[in-house]
């Protein structure tokens, strides 16, 4: 009998035939679906809103940054709680550098006189809010000491294309404090960038456009940020390596050689503050110069001068540079049949403060998700490969305590993680997923069987409706097709770049990695605050934590289904279509690049910014490029054209597999090609690195180097082209076809493993 591809799966020995449901479990008989499904029903009806509520309550508490009394508090309860569940745990400490601010101080000294709060008032109803002595004071993690005055321009965003348009209108920021507000990249870019300009220090304040009274009412009364609210948060140059800035690419054991601090090279180099739009008002109304461009006005009720003159400002900055201590927390549960073979699911514990949001209603769902499996063990459920949870310390600052323990085991994991489950805050509204397009196929089958709390149609349905409807209000570039999200089989997921603890994994190791999270329908305006507490979270958002309950149902399936399955559940169709939709993307933008040279040199030649100038407002023409070359794409195209032949050899040897029965493939045999399916993925790194940054091994996902959490996918290639740095594209172009040639090996051993089992 012949089995369509999704329904084929295996027994470790003579296995019934294999189920032909089209609605069956990847990589499972059709006996051992019947008993993980039994398995499965039953973790689904154990995790409970109130138990969720109870750990929020006492995990946020009290502020719980790196290196306070309350964060080892709630590492030591979360060890407690998962010993008391029969797990076997313990806390795994390392010692990084965690500066904390000693002074702090924000003046405008012309063209008259204002002094920064820089404080989070109490706000009455809040009990939290009050806890001053506490909380870590408004401030952005590893800037530089710095005391500095100069006059203050305005920098829109603070990413590179704002200062082309500086450039136009003929402002430098040499020499001058930029203030630049919250948004369109991650923050630690903004002082990146603003360095790389001559820049001597930088502010970032939230306007209230983007997470303000714009959005909403704020809080006390609503979900947005007050005019005093502050996002905290670290300006650690990520991009080049996360984790603790002294020991790059090793474990910040206790006995770790480090560098010294100057030669850190992910600490800002000039001093960087953040700031309500309380205290920016006042620095943004003293400006004059020319009006900012529409584009950049924010919703303060001032008009918007880019600057500089005639306000000057006074920063001044100073941290204690010392170690801390980290808390990861660590329980097991072993595998029956390959031990050696680890599912890994975590969220991070630390918060900048009282952390309701962010991370404890993650954390709480993975609590929940242990007592649940606590529970099954009981019963005698036992997975066939080890599961591992982890609740890590030090995400806030720099993923630290995520990245510290996978370069301190970065050897076993190399040979036996199979794949690594994240989340990190939670919400209501729609399941976001983004992660390795490997388990695009496998996430969806979850998402298929679990409902949404509130709509009650499948988490699969309400995205994919939102989705539809989404296009129709979507610009031509964001549309997604309308018919593709009615015929494919399977919703696309979204690429990771950084911003949680899933980095170290996949960026670093090469491990296949799911992040998930509910969020859209709860405004957020604490992020990083002393509002994110307990208070706001269950007056704003999942207030009866039926979504925290959701999110431990999804991601405790996805780690059992992927802990149990006989043959891991990867699958190389979707995989293949998204990696031919990147390198149509990187062909579309070395062509779009090359016409807007040759276009813009034409009107410069033709002297069309000379004759559109405005006199009374001038603009200076930017200056000729040379024309970029024609690249080469051929070794991406036969990289591409591989990766297709082997992923159709793959699906075409289960299909063979199916039709000769199942009783052929053994232990041993779905050992070895289980190894195979996880190879895959390393394939996808080299040891080299992206360009300048070598800890980056992965060369389908990375951050951006100038986008900081969002993700560049084939990032060798197309930062090049975006950097117009074309030989240096001609190169990456050749080492990326390869990797995608090794990735095929890679899926042509999985494939040799199964035609080898039923000859």
């Amino acid at each position: 009998m012949r089995f369509v591809i999704y329904s084929l799966c295996f027994s470790l020995c003579a296995p019934p035939a294999f189920s032909a449901d089209a609605g069956s479990l990847r990589g499972y008989s059709s006996d051992s679906e019947r008993t993980e499904r039994e398995w499965e029903n039953k973790f689904r009806a154990i995790p409970d809103p109130a138990n969720l509520r109870s750990y929020m309550q006492r995990l946020s508490a009290r502020p719980h940054h790196v290196g306070s009394p309350y964060d080892k508090d709630n590492a030591e309860w979360i060890l407690s709680r998962f010993k008391e569940w029969g797990l076997d745990a313990q806390i795994e400490t390392f010692d990084v550098l965690f500066p904390t601010p000693k002074e702090r101080a924000l003046e405008l000294v012309e063209p008259s006189k204002f002094t920064a709060k820089l404080e989070e008032p109490t706000v009455a109803g809040d009990p939290t809010s009050s806890q001053h002595q506490e909380q870590l004071p408004t401030y952005n993690a590893y800037s530089i000491d710095g005391d500095v005055t100069a006059p203050l321009v305005y920098v829109n965003f603070g990413i590179p294309e704002d200062y082309e348009t500086l450039d136009r209108l003929g402002i430098s920021v040499k020499g001058a404090i930029v203030i630049a507000r919250y948004g369109a990249s991650w923050r630690g870019i903004k002082p990146k960038v603003a360095a790389e300009h001559g820049a001597v220090g930088c502010l970032i304040y939230s306007d209230p456009h983007e997470d303000g009274y714009f959005q909403g009412e704020v809080f006390p009364a609503g979900a947005y940020r007050n005019p005093d609210g502050v996002q905290r948060g670290s300006v650690m140059d990520m991009p080049v390596y996360p984790g603790d800035p002294l020991t790059p690419g090793v474990g910040a054991t206790r006995d770790a050689r480090r560098l010294p601090r100057s030669e850190a090279v992910t600490l800002t180099k000039i001093p960087v503050m953040p700031i309500s739009y309380g205290d920016a008002r006042p620095l943004l109304a003293a400006l004059t110069g020319p009006v900012a461009p529409e584009k950049w006005r924010g919703a303060l009720p001032i008009t918007y001068h880019v600057g500089p003159g005639p306000a000057k400002v006074h920063l001044k900055l100073a941290f204690n540079w010392d170690l801390k201590p980290l808390y990861d927390v660590i329980a097991r549960i072993p595998g029956t049949a390959y031990p050696d073979e680890w599912v890994i699911r975590g969220n991070h514990h630390d918060g900048w403060v009282n952390g309701a949001e962010d991370p404890v209603s993650g954390q709480s769902a993975l609590l929940e998700e242990a007592r649940a499996m606590g529970t099954l063990l009981r019963q005698g459920w036992k997975p066939k490969r080890t599961i591992v949870l982890c609740a890590w310390d030090g995400e806030e600052p720099g993923l630290l305590g995520s990245t510290e323990w996978a370069e301190a085991h970065a050897d076993e994991l190399q040979r036996k993680a199979a794949v690594y489950i994240n989340s990190d805050s939670n919400g209501r509204g729609y399941l976001g997923v983004e992660g390795s397009h490997t388990l695009e196929k496998f996430i969806n089958g979850v998402e298929r069987e679990i409902d949404d709390p509130e709509s009650k149609v499948s988490l699969w349905k309400r995205v994919q409706s939102q989705r539809i409807a989404n296009s129709l209000s979507a610009t031509e570039l964001e549309r997604q097709d309308k018919q593709e999200l009615r015929s494919r089989a399977d919703l696309r997921i979204g690429a990771l770049g950084s911003g949680s603890d899933y980095t170290a994994f996949l960026d670093h190791l090469g491990i296949a990695s799911v992040d998930l999270g509910f969020g859209g329908e709860d405004g957020g305006g604490i992020y990083h605050s002393i509002y994110d507490d307990f208070y706001w979270y269950t007056h704003f958002s999942d207030s009866d934590f039926v979504y925290g309950r959701a999110l431990a149902q999804v991601a405790g399936t996805t780690v059992m289904r992927l802990a149990d399955a006989e043959l891991l559940p990867f699958d190389f169709d979707d995989f293949t279509d998204t990696i031919r939709r990147y390198v149509d993307e990187v062909q579309k933008l070395a062509r779009e690049k090359r016409e807007q040279i040759v276009e813009r040199n034409r009107q410069i030649d033709d002297g069309v910014f000379a004759a559109i100038d405005d006199p009374r407002h001038k603009q200076t023409a930017p200056p000729k490029e040379p024309v970029p070359p024609f690249l080469n794409f051929a070794p991406l195209e036969n990289g591409l054209a591989a990766l297709a032949r082997t992923a159709e050899l793959y699906n075409q040897a289960l299909v063979h597999a199916s039709e000769n029965g199942g009783s052929a493939l053994a232990h041993a045999a779905l050992r070895d090609a289980n190894a195979r399916l996880i190879a895959v993925e390393r394939a996808l790194t080299l040891n080299e690195g992206l360009p300048n940054r070598p800890w980056f091994k992965h060369q389908i996902y990375a951050p951006g180097f100038y986008t900081g959490y969002g993700v560049k996918t084939l990032p060798a290639v197309r930062e090049s082209i975006e950097q117009k740095q074309w030989k240096l594209a001609e190169e990456e172009i050749g080492k990326v076809g390869k990797v995608l040639e090794n990735a095929g090996e890679a899926i042509q051993g999985a494939t040799a493993e199964l035609t080898r089992a039923v000859k």
